[in-house]
């Protein structure tokens, strides 16, 4: 079948390995998704939110390109990862926690995904009901049912939503500044500098936590990727794409935030399309809204599902699962992350802004031990079978991950500035928020010492089923004749090592 045709056939992979038969695509596949994902109205609010908070629009705009510069590179490490491995992100993270252990970050990754799926059904319901004249309620619902359906049909769609988002999205972008250009005086905007260190940080914090939050599903989007791609393509496509798309739409709303003051705080769907006018120009940036807002969305309840997935079947032993069962999945993040939407759009900027700095707190540390991990400790040669395997090499709980993650969390704390909390020391930072910072760095470096003493876990290759294999490519492969004899894994039938 031709691409275009395939695009439209319900996906046979979930948390299983994907064989190389299987295999597709190019890496600037992965730039034009993240571009899409990211060039779309929730980038604006992320954006808007460091000029909200007190910052003046030059200062808020580099504070928010250093975040994504620093946020996007751990961003597009783990986005390396899928062509290697074939695999869902958060499945790789049970030879890190263990088979069970891993479920005590999979609670936190789901509980994001059905956020941000509720964030993302506000503004895009907003846009729905003002294209088709409908109860904002109505408009989030019709919108969710869609995200459904286009979620359940699976990669390859996501990808073809990508690629035609990202076209239509630079056009209403570059038209949006044209207007915003026109509407408001950015010389005087951009002339008035007031920011503060801590302000600054409040932006770089704001951007990162953004592209750290990709972190638990980046590589969901890049494991059919040939395993002959090269690790820099796969990098720089990634980086490009996300860095790129985030930082177009966060600068584009911090300006906007300047410019409209409280007609922006107001309605941000309603300002952004003001800026257009009115009648038909209006309808077609209500429908690119959407849009947006529906790529992003698919990829939230698509990650959402694989790590329900993740986390339910490491308890019953299951290795992959049917359609009908997904569909389940994909049903019950959904119906979640609308009944939030629903309950929390009277008050969603405030909302979303904690949202987003929660996110910034559990997720940090978990990146930090899944990417010392993969690059440091094991250096890609993980023993895949041993994932579903609660009694095989990687057991079922790892003390080592999980204290780090553990102290990680704790340790931000202290530096951690939200309205839910605010940590001891953040007065003597003059209010800034580094607790991200000291996530990464914390956690990574403790995870390190504590692992690297620790090798009997790790085998010597990558370890993949033998069905991943194509049996016409002689010299791809090569049986597994031996394991690390200080795993005290014997080696199982129907297991390759890929050298």
């Amino acid at each position: 079948m031709s691409s275009s045709d395939t695009a439209f056939v319900v996906e046979r992979r979930s948390i299983d390995i994907v064989p190389d038969s299987e295999r597709h695509g190019r890496p600037f596949n992965q730039f034009t998704l993240w571009l899409g994902a990211n060039l779309q109205i929730t980038g604006i609010v992320t954006g808007a939110l460091a000029v909200i908070f007190g910052a003046d629009a030059f200062w808020s705009i580099i504070g928010l390109l250093v975040g994504n510069l620093l946020g996007g590179i751990v961003m597009a490490l783990h986005s390396v990862q899928g062509p290697r491995l074939g695999l869902p992100q958060m499945i790789s993270s049970r030879a890190q926690f263990g088979v069970y252990g891993a479920v005590v970050p999979l609670c936190c990754v789901v509980l994001m995904y059905c956020g941000f799926v509720a964030s993302s059904s506000v503004l895009a319901g907003q846009a729905v009901a003002a294209l088709t004249h409908i109860d904002v309620t109505a408009g989030i619902i019709i919108f969710s049912a869609i995200t459904g359906v286009i979620a359940v049909v699976g990669y390859r769609m996501i990808h073809a939503l990508g690629r035609i988002a990202s076209a239509i999205s630079v056009l209403a972008f570059l038209y949006l500044a044209f207007r915003l250009l026109q509407e408001s005086d950015l010389g005087t905007i951009i002339g008035e500098r007031h920011t503060s260190v801590p302000e600054f940080l409040l932006a770089m914090s704001l951007s990162a936590g953004y592209q750290l939050a990709y972190g638990p599903y980046v590589a969901d989007y890049s494991r059919y990727l040939p395993r002959s791609v090269s690790r820099k393509a796969t990098f720089w496509s990634t980086y490009a794409g996300s860095v790129l798309g985030c930082q177009w739409s966060m600068a584009f709303g911090a300006l906007a935030a300047a410019a409209g003051g409280s007609a922006f705080t107001a309605n941000q769907v309603s300002y952004v399309v003001g800026l257009g006018a009115a009648g038909l120009v209006a309808a077609v940036l209500y429908f690119v809204i959407a849009l947006g807002k529906l790529t992003i969305n698919v990829l939230n309840t698509y990650g959402g599902f694989m790590s329900l997935v993740t986390m339910i079947s490491g308890f019953r032993g299951q290795y992959r699962i049917s359609r009908r069962a997904r569909t389940v999945y994909i049903v019950a993040i959904i119906v979640v992350g609308t009944t939030m939407a629903v309950l929390g759009r009277t008050n969603f900027l405030p909302n979303f802004s904690t949202f987003l700095f929660f996110l910034l707190t559990f997720f940090t540390p978990w990146s930090a031990v899944n990417l010392v991990d993969y690059y440091c400790i094991a250096k890609e040669r993980y023993d895949t079978p041993a994932l579903t395997d609660p009694d095989g090499r990687y057991g079922r709980w790892r003390w080592r991950a999980l204290l780090s993650y553990g102290l990680g969390v704790l340790a931000q704390l202290p530096f951690l500035a939200t309205s839910l909390y605010t940590g001891p020391l953040v007065g003597r930072l003059g209010g800034a928020d580094i607790s991200w910072i000291v996530g990464l760095a914390f956690t990574g470096l403790l995870y390190y010492f504590l692992a690297r003493s620790d090798r009997n876990t790790v085998p010597e290759a990558l370890i993949l089923p033998d069905e991943v294999f194509d049996t016409g490519a002689p010299g791809d492969a090569i049986p597994r004749t031996a394991v690390n004899p200080a795993a005290g894994v014997a080696a199982t039938a129907g297991e390759k090592e890929l050298r």
